[in-house]
């Protein structure tokens, strides 16, 4: 059993959102949104989605305050936009993992939660995941893959040189984590559309 999978909700409707946790024996879901709100999409508002997910029997637990990827520290944040590398240093991101990781020993599949459908473009991926070992991501069809498997995936799409003789395979992987972090981070503007700085 992986130790934790990861789920973006999309636009499902929810009764396929649930039919793809049902698939995989999901039983609790870790919620990594930092705003657990949608207009669009109201049954995965945070109050909708734990109805449905206590209807289902599905445990919730909500994450978006210690794991969520639009932090409240202005520390985190370069020209507006947040670093995913500086939010995993903080006292609080560390907290959150470790309660988090606090739930992954036991029986019961955990779904680690965000929004958006495709993994890689997604803080669950490139900020949680990466601090995880284990994790399987459920996409949108019910098929799975593994981080590993997604990553090399990334790497490839990226068009990262391999590793040689000045740059391991863990600097490779590193560079893919900041160019893909650099590209889908949260930047913090003003109602008029500027960029907002510490």
């Amino acid at each position: 059993m992986p130790a934790a999978y990861t789920i973006g909700h999309s636009t499902h409707p929810i009764e396929h959102f649930l039919a793809l946790l049902n698939t995989h024996q999901i039983a609790a879901i870790a919620d990594v949104r930092s705003a657990p709100f949608s207009r669009r999409h109201p049954q995965f508002t945070r109050s909708n989605l734990e109805r449905s997910l206590h209807t289902a029997g599905i445990a919730y637990h909500f994450f978006g305050r210690e794991l969520g990827a639009r932090s409240e520290d202005p520390s985190c944040y370069v020209n507006g936009k947040v670093q995913y590398e500086r939010i995993a240093e903080t006292a609080l991101f560390q907290q959150g993992l470790a309660r988090l990781i606090a739930l992954l020993p036991g029986a019961t599949p955990l779904a680690i939660l965000c929004a958006e459908k495709d993994p890689l473009q997604c803080h669950r991926t490139i900020l949680v995941a990466r601090h995880l070992n284990g994790v399987v991501h459920i996409h949108a069809d019910a098929s799975l893959e593994t981080h590993p498997h997604l990553m090399q995936r990334l790497i490839t799409q990226l068009r990262l040189p391999p590793e040689d003789m000045f740059r391991t395979a863990a600097d490779v992987l590193d560079d893919a984590y900041r160019i893909q972090g650099n590209r889908i981070a949260y930047t913090r503007t003003t109602a008029n559309g500027d960029i907002m700085n510490p």
